[in-house]
C-alpha cells in the first residue's frame, strides 16, 4: 500500500469517525479505532511529507475534541442520574431555623404478581 493510499484511507476514516461522534454511535467508533490504529502503523512505515500529514493531524485533533465533549456529556448524564437516585432516597430541606435536615423516603414494598 502506498503512502497516498494510506493517507486517503485515513482521511476517509477520520471523516467517518467524526460522523460517528456527531451521531453518538460509540459502537462504530470502536470499530473505526482498530482500523485507524492499523493504518497509523502503516503510515509510520511509509515516506510522507509534513504537508501531507497536516490535514490528518487537524482532523484527529478535531475528533479528539468531539470525543472529549462526548465523554463530558456522558459524565454529566451519569451524575444527573446519580443525583436523581439520591433525591429519590432522601430529600434535603431546611427547618424553620435554617438548619439542613435530611428526610428519608420510605422504601416501597414491592409486590410481584404472577399469572
Amino acid at each position: 500500500m502506498t503512502a497516498e493510499d494510506t493517507l486517503g484511507r485515513l482521511k476517509t476514516l477520520i471523516n467517518a469517525e467524526r460522523e460517528a461522534l456527531m451521531e453518538g454511535d460509540f459502537g462504530r467508533i470502536a470499530e473505526l479505532m482498530e482500523e485507524k490504529e492499523m493504518l497509523a502503523g502503516t503510515l509510520a512505515e511509509t515516506d510522507h511529507s509534513e504537508a501531507d500529514v497536516a490535514p490528518l493531524r487537524d482532523g484527529l485533533r478535531r475528533n479528539q475534541e468531539l470525543f472529549d465533549h462526548a465523554l463530558a456529556g456522558l459524565r454529566n448524564v451519569a451524575n444527573r442520574i446519580g443525583e436523581a437516585n439520591r433525591v429519590r432516597k432522601s430529600l434535603e430541606t431546611y427547618d424553620e431555623n435554617g438548619r439542613r435536615t435530611t428526610l428519608s423516603t420510605p422504601v416501597p414494598n414491592k409486590l410481584e404478581r404472577r399469572a
